[in-house]
């Protein structure tokens, strides 16, 4: 009996941990163009584009209008005059069609970010952020990506709390490498 709950424990304190991302640092971002809102206006998203004015937090979350992505949209929100000073572009990618995203830009991300639909899963594929206990939906996955395309992070964790910081961190430091 002790065994079995040993046996038990350990697989759900496995299963408690956050996954990881397949995407390494080091790798190179996909690149890809979305349909993409910003303040309820529709425009079409390219990473190729973006990445010319400087880095990219991708980050990728299940379903518009949940707890948990609300709580992470409202965060990068909030953080978005970090981002522009450090030169980076936030982009938020979900399973959401672009109907339910032209809401959910103004409301949740306050106008102040876009988001990206990818109904079809190829982005979220493309960078292994689909969630394994339901694959219809993106895992809650943050990149980092700089001008050349380079992933210098990755996080993934389905607690909204750290997406923010770990990102804004990540640029920090990429930037003291790379002043401009």
């Amino acid at each position: 009996m002790k065994r079995f709950l040993l046996v038990v424990t350990l697989i759900c304190a496995t299963c408690a941990l956050p996954a990881f991302a397949s995407l390494v640092v080091g790798a190179k971002a996909p690149l890809f163009t979305a349909e993409a809102s910003l303040g309820g206006k529709v425009y079409r998203f390219s990473l190729a584009e973006a990445l010319r004015k400087g880095p990219v937090v991708l980050y990728f979350y299940p379903a518009a209008f949940t707890k948990g992505c609300t709580i992470e949209a409202h965060d990068f929100a909030e953080a978005m005059d970090k981002y522009h000073a450090l030169g980076a572009t936030v982009i938020g990618v979900s399973h959401d069609n672009i109907a339910t995203l032209k809401k959910f830009s103004v409301s949740e991300c306050r106008s102040k970010f876009p988001v990206a639909a990818d109904t079809n899963q190829k982005i979220m594929k493309a960078y292994d952020a689909v969630l394994p206990m339901n694959t219809q939906y993106a895992n809650r996955t943050s990149y980092v990506i700089v001008p050349d395309r380079t992933i210098i992070y990755t996080y993934t964790n389905l607690n909204p709390d750290r997406h923010v910081a770990n990102t804004l961190a990540a640029l920090r430091r990429w930037e003291s490498q790379h002043k401009r």
